[in-house]
């Protein structure tokens, strides 16, 4: 059991960096474009340029396409997981301690997540995956011709 669990890891991994990419570039464009509810649920944008929401906002879309293509995926999971901790102490924490009291679960999750990510990689279906394996064979030297 633990052999095929194993065997099944960088699936499953790549499937969690899709869904954790994907919804948290749906909270950049939420906030950016006015979609999915717009911004905290108002159907508003963010003003371009407003400390902090826009550029955190900016951060997750581009961040959670990065991460949701696989693409520099500990990079930019570790700038986004940055943000979200900084989004947690400096934006929800003041306001009470526990997550469940001051509105901070999606960022506390968000951070955790995607620190996850910074250590396991981007697992299978990434970009990462596909460039690595490309550089390592243009690396590879030419078969040398065997003389009989």
């Amino acid at each position: 059991m633990t052999g095929r669990l194993n065997s099944a890891q960088p699936y499953a991994i790549g499937l969690y960096r899709i869904v954790v990419g994907l919804l948290f570039l749906c909270h950049g464009a939420a906030s950016l474009f006015g979609v999915l509810g717009g911004a905290a649920g108002t159907g508003g944008t963010l003003d371009a340029g407003t400390w902090p929401g826009w550029y955190a906002a900016v951060i997750q879309l581009v961040g959670g396409a990065l991460v949701l293509l696989g693409l520099g995926t500990r990079v930019a999971a570790f700038v986004a997981a940055g943000s979200m901790a900084y989004a947690y102490f400096k934006v929800h924490q003041p306001n009470a301690l526990w997550p469940m009291e001051n509105g901070g679960e999606a960022a506390a999750m968000f951070c955790w997540a995607l620190l996850l990510l910074v250590f396991t990689g981007s697992g299978a279906f990434g970009l990462d995956r596909l460039f690595a394996r490309r550089s390592a064979e243009e690396r590879k030297p030419a078969a040398e011709p065997v003389t009989v």
